[in-house]
């Protein structure tokens, strides 16, 4: 009998995620499984939260990786904290901001929408200004936008909701690994990322925190969370204190990988990691440049870990993308929404972050349009 995975190819995943995942992550992820509630397990997992509250740049006791991708840490962090009828204030400039918007109204909050033009950053004199027309009990951005490339002013915000009991929530998926991050300082209360972008990981594991304050909320609801398999009450139970509780049984190979690939990431040092995501980015808008090619974000908002480039016209993006795939093994991605057609978003993510990785996909580009 033919076994497909013995045709898998091996591409270079330089699209908005997965990522590449290195070597060393994939041989954690083969390693023996334990059981859930094995005394080194639970280690593992001690150690690999303290490694989330680094990169997070938290001390939050409630750091934890959630089983399931990215979304699962978005669909978390809203369903612990809203009750019907609560105002929710959503910054979107972009797809994972309009996914935000869809969440949180599915809950039965009073969502307002505060829109910015796709491709460019939340406006924080506009927050200002709609902070004083009403109270919030959250407000929610997303820190890099991961369909536009756009980097928003996470810790500008921050600082409008200090001093207020207003929960600031923050979507980091495609940031965390990538660049700085420091929730604490920026007064962020409840944050989320996934395991496929910048931390090299696959797919299947959604770090997420909670402040001491967003804990007290959620211990101080008035009805019970409607989801059961993600009420951080009960997983509390299980990630902290001597005694762990089953909840669930977690994706204990996953987990393995997601603590190799933080352990990458503070072995490297945090701060030469986020530099050679830079340093790549720069070097591949040099590149895009040298083409007559665009980028879609100005210059001091743009991702480094996510390039979306215009697409000349006359140049089918399609076409490119299926050419970079099939002849060159290189994935980018299309664009989303309004942006469909109009560009390409180029992951350099994690272990991807490489020059000779954006060399290769710029080579292949030129030979494709001339």
């Amino acid at each position: 009998m033919k076994n497909l995975l013995d045709g898998i190819q091996n591409t270079l995943l330089l699209g908005a995620g997965p990522s590449g995942v290195a070597p060393s992550t994939y041989y954690a992820l083969s390693r023996s499984t334990l059981g859930h509630l094995d005394p080194y397990f639970i280690k593992i997992m001690d150690e690999l939260k303290d490694g989330l509250r680094t990169l997070m740049g938290t001390q939050n006791l409630l750091t934890v990786p959630m089983s399931g991708t990215g979304s699962i840490g978005m669909e978390a962090s809203f369903v612990n904290l809203i009750e019907h009828g609560d105002k929710v204030l959503v910054l979107q400039n972009g797809v994972f901001g309009t996914r935000m918007v869809d969440v949180a109204s599915r809950l039965g909050a009073e969502v307002t929408e505060l829109k910015f033009e796709w491709g460019t950053p939340v406006v924080v004199d506009q927050v200002a200004e709609a902070l004083k027309k009403d109270n919030y009990k959250i407000v929610a951005v997303v820190m890099a936008e991961t369909s536009t490339g756009v980097s928003n002013p996470v810790a500008e915000i921050g600082q409008l909701l200090k001093g207020t009991d207003t929960l600031y929530l923050v979507d980091a998926v495609t940031s965390m690994g990538g660049m700085p991050m420091e929730l604490d300082a920026w007064g962020v209360d409840v944050c989320y990322s996934g395991s496929q972008k910048c931390l090299s990981c696959p797919p299947g594991a959604s770090p997420i925190t909670f402040s001491d304050r967003a804990v007290q909320v959620l211990n101080n609801r008035k009805t019970p969370v409607p989801n059961w398999y993600l009420d951080m009450s009960l997983l509390t139970k299980y990630w902290g204190g001597n005694t762990r509780v089953y909840h669930h049984t977690p994706p204990i190979n996953m987990f393995y990988g997601l603590y190799q690939a933080v352990h990458n990431i503070l072995e490297e040092g945090p701060e030469q990691v986020y530099a050679r995501h830079q340093a790549a980015h720069t070097r591949l808008v040099a590149g895009i440049e040298a083409m007559g090619w665009e980028m879609l974000v100005d210059e001091g908002y743009r991702l480094p870990m996510l390039n979306a480039v215009v697409v000349p016209e006359g140049v089918d993006e399609a076409a490119l993308r299926r050419k970079l795939l099939n002849d060159y093994g290189i994935e980018v991605s299309s664009g989303l929404g309004a942006l469909a057609g109009k560009i390409i978003r180029i992951g350099l993510m994690g272990y991807n972050a490489q020059d000779y990785n954006v060399d290769r996909l710029l080579d292949a580009m030129k030979e494709i349009v001339g």
